[in-house]
């Protein structure tokens, strides 16, 4: 069996391997003694140690499974954007706030009431507008948006399924 070239590692490292065995020595890594194989594998340990952004530099990029969903989400959130935050639409809150979150309900859907109880509670001292959205008034929106759950709620940047405890829409209003 045949060793794997060095062509494909850092200089360094492939010094290492070249300078491990004395000129004329066997330099096949498989017939090290114990002892051998030791003394070889601290070294080695010594240099890659030595070198911190080696495993920076060989690491893929990170991959953000859901970065097209995001990218997708926020596409129609923007398309839809003047139906879903226009201050004329119904709601409540001051019309010119500088945070917007559109609700998106059904009727006699007990979920939906909470939520927007919830909102009412959390737009007292705030700046922040609520706007009401029927989702069976509004198939068409509902389907460019992609819902399927009732309440939903829209803000600028993101879009949350199902109710919502106050306390988590408090965190993503003050984030």
């Amino acid at each position: 069996m045949r060793p794997a070239p060095l062509s494909g590692l850092p200089p360094l490292v492939a010094g290492l391997f070249a300078l491990a065995a004395p000129a004329g020595a066997e330099t096949d890594f498989t017939d090290l003694t114990p002892t051998e194989r030791a003394i070889f594998h601290s070294e080695i340990r010594e240099a890659l140690l030595g070198l911190p952004d080696l495993t920076q530099r060989i690491a893929p990029p990170p991959i953000d499974p859901y970065a097209d969903a995001v990218e997708n989400d926020l596409a129609r959130i923007k398309a839809q954007a003047d139906r879903l935050f226009a201050p004329d639409l119904p709601g409540f809150g001051p019309k010119d706030a500088a945070q917007t979150i559109a609700l998106l309900t059904r009727a006699d859907c007990a979920p939906c009431a909470k939520a927007e109880a919830d909102l009412r509670k959390l737009t007292k001292g705030r700046d922040l507008r609520v706007t009401l959205i029927d989702m069976d008034e509004n198939p068409d929106l509902v389907q460019a948006l992609e819902l399927d759950l009732a309440p939903s709620y829209v803000l600028p940047d993101m879009m949350l399924r199902g109710h919502m405890p106050a306390i988590v829409l408090k965190r993503y209003l003050t984030r």
